[in-house]
């Protein structure tokens, strides 16, 4: 599986939301699940299987696939929980999952 963070230059939030999104992996014992960063304008629906993104673009996102928009791309609580989400949409075994 593969996540991918967007911001409109693909460089500040998208690449500091792509250290939070390792980070939860990192905190949901989940290995395996590749991570990168990009503009908006480069990617591609084939880029990845899940988009996250801020709520500011992701309308503009929407026509890559599976987006995910977040309210604050510093709330870990919110991200762990969307990234929990998105890995169990797509099949991904998460340790402790209730």
């Amino acid at each position: 599986m593969k996540i991918v963070t967007v911001c409109s230059t693909g460089l500040g939030s998208s690449f500091m939301t792509q250290l939070n999104i390792e980070k939860a992996l990192k905190q949901l014992g989940v290995s395996g699940v590749e991570t990168d960063h990009m503009d908006l304008g480069s990617a591609t629906p084939n880029d990845a299987d899940v988009f996250f993104c801020g709520r500011d673009i992701a309308d503009a996102a929407s026509e890559l696939g599976d987006v995910v928009s977040l309210n604050s791309l510093i709330d870990m609580n919110e991200i762990t929980d969307k990234v929990k989400a998105a890995l169990e949409r797509h099949g991904v075994a998460v340790p402790g999952k209730d």
